[in-house]
């Protein structure tokens, strides 16, 4: 189920994860080759994806808030 990005943080190992409107986590790495998302590494990358919804597994299995 596609959720909106609401804003962005740092876990306990920083790698970055977007926080959803659905009020769940899912880290968004730029790991690569593996995975490519430069946009993750700056400021104003990440502000160019609020907004933008992202695939939320987490709402699909219903699980509860992460946040």
């Amino acid at each position: 189920m596609k959720r909106e990005i609401v804003g962005f943080d740092l876990d306990d190992h920083g790698h970055w994860r977007a926080k959803l409107v659905c009020r769940h986590y899912q880290h968004v790495r730029h790991d690569p080759p593996l995975i490519s998302r430069e946009w993750v590494t700056s400021d104003q990358g990440r502000g160019s994806k609020l907004g933008e919804g992202l695939e939320c597994k987490k709402c699909d299995d219903m699980s509860s808030a992460d946040f």
